[in-house]
């Protein structure tokens, strides 16, 4: 079987081609695929799969083998990767764990629509909100000496937050941008990246500060990215998510290798 590799900010992914083939994995071989020491390794894994009234499916995987959630700089990915295959152009709608996406790319440029939070709520010292997946976003200073695998892990597994848990989000204010790092859970570790998690930084960022911009520059462990919206009040429409995804390399695996 012949996977792809590729990242969004240093957020990187196995993408199987799928479209035209059945192609299933069990929650062990997705493990496996992800590992980085016996594996290929990544922060997720995707299938590439037909559908009849989409461009196509993108079915998306954690490392630890669970679905069900969205992953914006996997989405963004995968758009690369129907251009590479040949099944998109320039512009796509795509169905995705958490509904239907509309993207466009140039040339390794990919523009993401996102699904509007479906809640928002202000705490005494966090936002929380559903951006595709569940996210925590707290301010902090001196982002870089942030303790955010040991502090992310400990909100990650908290009562009020199960039984689904979240991915924790640390985000500084610069002057012209803002800086965020993530704790993702199903990696159970900081990635590079985090789309969903840079979309629930972004929001916060405009509800705290009542920003006058309808967009956001953000930088992350693995580069920078983008995010546009549409304020009223506290309600938000019209986001998208924006940045490099690069193909890595591809190769040819047999899962069932001892």
């Amino acid at each position: 079987m012949n996977f792809y590799k590729y990242h969004g900010t240093g957020n990187d992914f196995v993408l199987i081609d799928a479209f035209n083939q059945n192609i299933e994995l069990t929650k062990n071989e997705i493990i496996k695929l992800c590992n980085r020491r016996f594996g290929i390794g990544a922060d997720g894994l995707m299938l590439l799969k037909k559908h009849s009234e989409f461009d196509f499916e993108m079915d998306y995987y954690n490392p630890d083998g669970s679905g069900a959630t969205f992953c914006g700089n996997g989405a963004r990915c995968i758009v690369a990767f129907a251009k590479k295959l040949g099944i998109i152009k320039n512009e796509t709608k795509f169905l995705a764990s958490d509904g239907v996406h509309k993207a466009r790319i140039n040339n390794n440029i990919v523009k993401l629509q996102m699904n509007n939070p479906n809640s928002v709520s202000e705490k005494e010292d966090y936002f929380f909100m559903n951006t595709g997946s569940p996210h925590v976003v707290k301010f902090c200073e001196n982002l870089q000496n942030v303790p955010v695998y040991q502090t992310g892990k400990i909100i990650r597994h908290k009562k009020e937050f199960q039984p689904l848990g979240t991915n924790v989000n640390f985000i500084e204010i610069k002057k012209n941008h803002i800086q965020v790092r993530t704790y993702e859970k199903g990696v159970e570790d900081e990635t590079y990246s985090c789309g969903t998690g840079v979309i629930a930084s972004a929001l916060s960022y405009a509800l705290k500060y009542k920003i006058a911009n309808n967009f956001v520059n953000i930088d992350t462990k693995g580069g920078k990215l983008k995010v546009y919206f549409e304020i009223n009040k506290k309600e938000f429409s019209d986001i998208w998510l924006q940045g490099v995804a690069t193909f890595v390399f591809e190769g040819k695996l047999n899962i069932f290798q001892k």
